[in-house]
């Protein structure tokens, strides 16, 4: 079964070519010269992409939980909570650090993680941003993308299915995917 037709109100991005955006991702850093030492990624939407980019560049990995879109299966944006911890690999949150999402939305979750960063970690000496997706309205310019969409769809990742998923369907799930 195919996706539907993307438009300017919604993109739909199939497991291939959300690998490829990311290995794009790590060339446009790469490219740009820049070194750092650690990568830390916002959860939930920036742990693929940062997984993936920590094992391209052999830099520790630390997560970071946020959460604003929780409502409507993940499709209305929230308050914002950011979590008190962050888990890192090795050592702990400091040199430069290359902040990893999936997507800059409106920058609200950007700015703020900023904000906490700076004022929580005054052991990071550099702070630079990467995602896949900026969006047209976004008040925040990450420093690394790939593709700016002026027109702000929404974009439905490979992922979203499970947001709706719940235990007592898997069952189903795994038989309906098994007869594909």
């Amino acid at each position: 079964m195919s996706a539907p037709e993307n438009s300017d109100k919604h993109l739909w991005i199939s497991w291939e070519e959300y690998n490829r955006l990311i290995e794009r991702l790590a060339l446009v850093v790469h490219q740009s010269g820049w070194k750092f030492d650690k990568i830390l990624c916002l959860a939930r939407g920036g742990v693929r992409v940062g997984d993936v980019l920590s094992r391209i560049f052999d830099v520790p990995l630390g997560i970071l939980a946020t959460s604003s879109y929780r409502e409507a299966a993940g499709t209305v944006q929230g308050q914002l909570d950011i979590a008190k911890f962050i888990t890192i690999t090795r050592g702990t949150l400091d040199g430069r650090v290359l902040l990893v999402d999936d997507m800059v939305d409106t920058g609200l979750t950007f700015a703020r993680v900023q904000e906490h960063l700076v004022t929580q970690y005054p052991a990071i000496t550099e702070l630079r941003s990467a995602v896949l997706w900026w969006k047209g309205h976004a008040k925040v310019e990450p420093d690394y993308y790939i593709d700016k969409l002026p027109t702000n769809p929404w974009i439905h990742q490979p992922f979203e299915d499970y947001d709706s998923l719940r235990p007592h369907q898997l069952e189903a799930w795994v038989r309906k995917g098994t007869q594909s």
